[in-house]
């Protein structure tokens, strides 16, 4: 398995943190792969004390609309509908959502309506697949 992300964020109620855990594979990751890792990372972290203070820990998939965090990860969306935020404007603007047409390297392009946007990886501060609910049922690449 892969770790896609790792989080550890304040919880919204009760104080403590939530420590949160994305991991993927070939064709997924399913529940038995995700409660095993939980309840190892669980007592990994228990015994090294390493989070301080009270935290949740959450073991999941990246879902659907699956971050995309380096290089690779781009490659299989080739053609499909991708969301990109850059760290700072490019051409005028910090969002974007189109096409991704290719993945170089140092750059994606994406396509959005008839315009081209080459975004170098640098930039990028957050992308994900935004699956196309109006395309059909989604299918693991």
């Amino acid at each position: 398995m892969e770790i896609i992300d790792i989080e550890l964020r304040p919880e919204e109620r009760g104080g403590g943190r939530v420590l949160r855990l994305y991991l993927d594979k070939e064709r997924g990751p399913n529940l038995e792969d995700l409660a095993r890792v939980s309840r190892q990372l669980s007592d990994l972290l228990d015994v090294h004390g390493a989070v301080a203070g009270p935290y949740t820990l959450e073991v999941s998939s990246p879902g659907v609309n699956r971050l995309l965090k380096r290089p690779g990860h781009f490659v299989p969306f080739i053609g499909k509908r991708i969301r990109v935020r850059t760290q700072e404007r490019l051409e005028g603007r910090r969002a974007f959502l189109g096409l991704l047409k290719e993945v170089g390297e140092g750059a994606i392009v994406l396509v959005q309506e008839k315009d081209e946007f080459h975004i170098p990886f640098s930039l990028i501060e957050k992308a994900n697949y935004e699956h196309d609910w109006g395309a059909g049922p989604c299918s693991r690449i």
